[in-house]
């Protein structure tokens, strides 16, 4: 079906068994795939040093793939964003090769948007989706399809029903049957919340006005997470948006001196201090269940009722 490079640009592959389950996945799906000479080395935490790891990414962009796919996340990529080859990989980007990841690969497509005005695809990655133990979930197998085929022209979800109220009361139209939000023309972004607030300040994070921020992240607790959406608040990021798109935070445990202070306790805050409309159930994050989002491109936001859909066809 399409031929996918796989490469290592942040934290060394630990679970290998995943890693050649991933691989032999997408042959089996049809894919010819080829796998970087430094995808399994390590150095420290990371996948070879950080002249190793560059060089992986060059030689991703030099490969003609349709899709560049990492192997994981983790760690690393923020400390080697002044050496990335932004021109090969806008290059690549051209010539129709799709930049897929998640996690720690936001800094790359933060830092390539920024510099390049080049779209990425926030998505799966080898091992964790690919490489599970079992079936990989099929949505985000679909929604990869669409990608490699060149099919893909949108998603969508159904909001929380406590979403549904917050939207009722800030919606502008008043009119029964009308979208409670639309939005168009608009530049979707975003990624890992933790990673996106260690670029502010930095040349790395796009300077988006009038855009769709989308948000996830892992392993935090709500109490972190409200952290750092206050940090993007008040640098004015928030504020500037048309749209927040919240995915999945998971994998944290509830603290006895929370008392009560949980995720939507997060989310209720922030819509209080933000005008700025805020939806929840975006499924994407460290989850099986992720659709690939264009990051850079021009979209269409629409909700109705408790229907939201995303097109960028």
């Amino acid at each position: 079906m399409s031929h996918i490079y796989i490469y290592s640009p942040s934290s060394a592959v630990r679970d290998k068994a995943a890693f050649r389950r991933g691989v032999a996945r997408l042959k089996r799906l049809g894919h010819e795939v080829e796998i970087d000479e430094s995808a399994l080395s390590s150095h420290m935490r990371f996948a070879g040093d950080d002249a190793t790891r560059l060089a992986a990414i060059g030689r991703a962009s030099a490969s003609g793939a349709q899709v560049a796919l990492i192997s994981r996340g983790g760690y690393g990529l923020t400390r080697i964003l002044p050496e990335l080859p932004f021109k090969a990989i806008a290059k690549a980007v051209e010539g129709g090769t799709h930049f897929v990841g998640l996690s720690d690969f936001t800094a790359f497509q933060c830092a390539v948007l920024a510099k390049t005005q080049t779209s990425t695809w926030a998505g799966p990655a080898l091992g964790e989706d690919f490489g599970i133990e079992g079936v990989p979930d099929d949505i985000m197998e679909a929604c990869f399809d669409d990608l490699v085929c060149g099919q893909g022209e949108g998603t969508g979800w159904r909001l929380p029903k406590s979403d549904v109220v917050a939207m009722d009361s800030a919606s502008e139209s008043g009119k029964e049957g009308e979208p409670s939000l639309h939005v168009r023309n608009a530049m979707l972004w975003g990624g890992n919340l933790t990673v996106l607030c260690s670029l502010v300040g930095t040349p790395w994070l796009p300077r988006v006005k009038g855009g769709v921020l989308f948000l996830e992240d892992v392993n935090e607790h709500p109490y972190r997470i409200e952290r750092q959406l206050t940090q993007l608040l008040h640098a004015g990021i928030l504020g500037e948006q048309k749209a927040v798109l919240l995915g999945s935070f998971n994998r944290f445990k509830p603290s006895p001196h929370d008392k009560g202070f949980k995720l939507q306790t997060v989310v209720d805050w922030l819509r209080s201090r933000l005008r700025t409309p805020v939806m929840t159930g975006l499924p994407y994050g460290h989850v099986p269940t992720k659709v690939l989002l264009p990051v850079g491109r021009k979209v269409e936001l629409l909700v109705q009722d408790r229907e939201v859909l995303v097109f960028w066809g």
